[in-house]
């Protein structure tokens, strides 16, 4: 199959279990290597590099990022993959360890090459069909839908279950960014040098530094990745069992960037608007969407705050309700930037 561009917007599935114990318990964390790259190997791609501490072990993989709870796992990933053929896996990994699924949670964006999309993922409707088939008939609270807004290439895929309809962590949030027609000056820095003889993880410390990637959630743990000739990922660990991650594909005609976090309701909300400030500060794009997923209306209502006084317009605002997820808003905002590219002194009014 031919691929005009390397596909950057993930895909991102996320999938909690319990158990007899799962608290003192290693659980999902006992999965060995070998049994993790089965799963990989089905999803087509590979772990490049890793890190972890008491709470979790975050992978970087050669196709985005896996992360692994002892009850939980989140793996999201990019390009052609085929991320849902690793759920069937992952279930029977979970049985032998005595954990039995009990949440899913699958969301993306719009793609910007759908047709080099393989089975299950050549279309929302086919990837519902192959989830529906595939989780296990406890998850009986189910929801499909997809968030439009008024930017064609900018819609949100949501797809819950769960054996309940409440979440199970009503405190926890996430937040996906995806950022598209990046600055180009600044993507360039994701580019390595020819013949910078540094291997992939020198290479990915070198971008973390020299685009400030390290500086927007200051005392994180990095897992760095500089990928030949261009392209990066990091996953960071911080306060404890908090993850970050940054994937981008800075090719001019395609180039994407993608923050997500995750953080709690009792946060400092001036920090998670500083923080998302910064994520959208490394890249300034053109367009980019915010999707927040909550049980609280609390954080949403700080991302038009912090990302509108950057130069962007909010171009859009959706908001949905899921079982087992709980809320669901998404904002899409283009830059007023565009004019400039045009030559001319008006604003262009998109969308």
């Amino acid at each position: 199959m031919a691929v005009p561009g390397f596909e950057g917007f993930e895909k991102r599935l996320e999938l909690h279990f319990f158990g007899d114990d799962p608290v003192s318990d290693m659980g999902l964390r006992l999965i060995n290597m070998e049994s993790l790259e089965k799963v990989l190997n089905a999803v087509q791609c590979t772990v490049v590099s890793s890190v972890g501490n008491q709470f979790f072990d975050a992978y970087v993989l050669s196709e985005s990022s896996l992360f692994i709870y002892p009850t939980k796992i989140i793996i999201k990933t990019c390009g052609t993959t085929q991320l849902l053929k690793s759920i069937r896996p992952l279930i029977h990994y979970a049985f032998n360890l005595g954990l039995t699924l009990c949440s899913c949670r699958y969301t993306r964006g719009s793609f910007i090459f759908p047709k080099s999309q393989p089975s299950p993922h050549s279309s929302f409707k086919e990837e519902v069909i192959y989830l529906e088939e595939t989780l296990p008939s406890n998850l009986c609270y189910r929801k499909a839908s997809v968030m439009l807004s008024k930017l064609s290439n900018h819609n949100w895929h949501v797809f819950t279950a769960g054996d309940q309809e409440i979440p199970i962590d009503q405190t926890l949030f996430t937040i996906e960014v995806c950022m598209t027609e990046l600055d180009r000056v600044l993507a360039r820095k994701f580019f390595r040098r020819p013949d910078d003889d540094k291997n992939s993880d020198a290479a990915g410390q070198e971008m973390t530094e020299l685009t400030g990637i390290d500086n927007i959630i200051p005392g994180a743990i990095i897992c760095d990745f500089g990928f030949d000739p261009c392209g990066y990922s990091m996953n960071g660990i911080h306060d404890g069992d908090r993850y970050s991650t940054i994937h981008v594909t800075p090719e001019d005609g395609f180039s994407y960037a993608s923050f997500e976090c995750v953080g709690s309701i009792y946060d400092d909300m001036d920090e998670f608007s500083e923080t998302l400030k910064k994520a959208v500060q490394v890249f300034r794009p053109a367009t980019l969407s915010v999707s927040t997923t909550s049980s609280s209306h609390e954080v949403w209502t700080r991302v038009a705050n912090a990302i509108e006084p950057l130069g962007f317009k909010c171009r859009s605002f959706a908001v949905d309700e899921f079982p087992a997820a709980g809320s669901v808003v998404f904002q899409t905002f283009t830059s007023r930037r565009k004019h400039a590219e045009h030559g001319g002194g008006r604003y262009i009014h998109w969308g």
